[in-house]
């Protein structure tokens, strides 16, 4: 193609509104480096996964790929980075419960969800519903039983987000007087719980593990649909007889709304054949996840049903929705 050849068809582009990097094909892309942007801290379970998939991909797109942590604000940092970039070779690394929660945290967001595309699902958070060990707690049941004994005297906590509503929405449809305790810092409540000053925490797996090989956290389900092969002896909520706290921890990559879906779908097959390769596979299971990739339908298909679960969640515990559309 001629010079003038070219900038007709650049100026075609823009005519439709499109920026030019939007057009590359599966064929060409990556032209350049590509970033992976992460709402959380370097060592966290995603940001490991992130890296251990960047090797692979790199390797096989022969371009780096950058894996850039942004933790804090609710994960609105990471996001807002993500979608003020609008380019095709930047995507987000993220637990879709970063965002499923937001419309009830938040009034206003400065990112809009539908620019959050999904292109394939990596794993799923191994949650962990964990009282202490001293408690002689071994089932939901039990905790149920005990908390309706005792109402008012036990105290919980999980992480915030999403977690945070399906369990407080959980209690209050079990009629149980739990008191929640707010914490900024994941350690210091897994370290409350070892020591019995809370006696319910819900959160990642991978923040309670520590304490459960040390003896002093017991796990006795998981709010995941599927049991975990890290804790095979451990059931899900639902089999626990305790649907109402069940919620996959989806992880994924999402990249913006202007990308050709060709190029998704040709990240997606790269993706899940990395994620499916053992070697990288136990990696990711070391972290407290269950490699689960799934295509860009599958995924999207699941991030709805999160966010309706959130939202039946939130509605149970009392909380309206404050994200004015």
């Amino acid at each position: 193609m001629d010079r003038r050849s070219l900038l007709i068809a650049l100026g075609a582009l823009r005519a439709h509104g499109l920026p030019a990097q939007a057009q590359t094909s599966s064929q060409s892309w990556p032209q350049r480096s590509v970033r992976f942007i992460v709402p959380l801290g370097p060592g966290s379970g995603v940001d490991i996964t992130a890296r251990v998939i960047a090797d692979r991909l790199s390797a096989k797109w022969g371009k780096p790929i950058v894996v850039e942590n942004k933790p804090g604000g609710d994960a609105i940092l990471a996001i807002s980075a993500f979608t003020q970039a609008n380019d095709d070779h930047v995507l987000l690394m993220a637990p879709t419960s970063t965002f499923t929660a937001h419309p009830f945290l938040h009034e206003k967001l400065p990112y809009d969800v539908k620019d959050l595309v999904p292109i394939v699902r990596v794993s799923n958070t191994v949650i962990a519903v964990g009282v202490p060990a001293s408690l002689g707690v071994n089932s939901m049941e039990d905790l149920i039983k005990r908390a309706k004994a005792e109402p008012g005297k036990l105290n919980m906590a999980s992480a915030t987000g999403a977690n945070d509503f399906v369990t407080v929405g959980f209690l209050k449809q079990e009629n149980v007087d739990v008191a929640r305790v707010p914490y900024r810092d994941s350690v210091q409540a897994i370290n409350d719980l070892a020591e019995g000053r809370i006696q319910l925490y819900v959160a990642a797996y991978a923040i309670m593990r520590p304490q459960v090989q040390a003896g002093k956290v017991k796990v006795i389900a998981l709010m995941n649909n599927e049991r975990a092969p890290m804790l095979p002896d451990v059931p899900t909520a639902r089999e626990a007889g305790t649907p109402g706290l069940s919620m996959d921890g989806l992880v994924g990559l999402f990249g913006p709304k202007e990308m050709p879906k060709e190029v998704r779908d040709h990240i997606a097959a790269d993706v899940i054949a990395a994620a499916n390769d053992q070697e990288l596979s136990t990696k990711i299971s070391a972290t407290g996840q269950i490699v689960r990739p799934g295509g860009a339908d599958e995924f999207a298909k699941e991030i709805e049903l999160q966010s309706k679960v959130v939202s039946d969640a939130a509605a149970a515990a009392g909380f309206k929705r404050m994200l004015q559309n």
